[in-house]
């Protein structure tokens, strides 16, 4: 006789099962490299977090795959100098087209700013630069506060998960499983406001193609 102790089980073994597929399947997509096509936006916001995300972006201001650059999260102790010399850019293009945010001290807070900074300028697309495993939660984010603007997802993959599998050290396992575990409630709330919208109300951009960097 299967009685509701029985069902109760049953349910929270498929869920923790679930929780546990997606994180393989998240740890997966987060660390594999892909090579895609240089992406073209409005403009560039870079959420700090590590020197790479910082020079991927600056290297996509060189190449004028956008007209200006937001870095969302700096430390207060981080000169504007020091940032140009991360960038790897000339003090004239640094001087004209680069914005940079000492508010936001989390993932909400880069998405707070970057709506301030894209409202402002009135850009309709993004390339958004961060690393592979935290562009799932920004995309969220973002989506959630800018709707109407296109979000071109620019992951950079970590040297830490070049070359060997993820799963083998204990501090990739560790970080992959917290990110995933902030990205779930994100996901959640995200996909709750949807669900709340009415026809009118604007939809969210499409997320376009993720390219990874080598």
């Amino acid at each position: 006789m299967v009685t509701w102790k029985h069902i109760i089980v049953r349910v929270a073994a498929l869920f923790v099962a679930a929780v546990m597929l997606g994180f393989l399947m998240f740890a997966n997509a987060t660390t594999r490299p892909v090579t895609v096509a240089a992406p073209r936006a409005s403009a560039i916001v870079a959420l700090t977090g590590g020197a790479q995300r910082i020079r991927a972006a600056g290297r996509l201001l060189q190449n004028r795959q956008a007209g200006r650059l937001l870095i969302s999260g700096v430390n207060r102790v981080v000169s504007r100098a020091k940032l140009r010399r991360m960038l790897a850019i000339d003090s004239e293009l640094f001087d004209c087209c680069v914005d940079i945010d000492y508010a936001a001290q989390n993932t909400r807070g880069n998405a707070v700013e970057t709506r301030k900074w894209a409202t402002k300028h009135e850009f309709d697309s993004l390339i958004v630069v961060t690393s592979s495993y935290h562009m799932p939660r920004s995309l969220t984010e973002l989506s959630h506060l800018l709707p109407a603007v296109d979000l071109v997802a620019y992951p950079v993959v970590p040297d830490r998960f070049q070359g060997k599998p993820w799963w083998l050290h204990r501090e990739n396992v560790l970080l992959l499983g917290a990110e995933y575990l902030k990205y779930l409630p994100s996901a959640a709330q995200y996909a709750l406001g949807r669900m709340m919208e009415t026809p009118r109300q604007s939809q969210p951009a499409d997320v376009q193609k993720a390219v990874a960097i080598q």
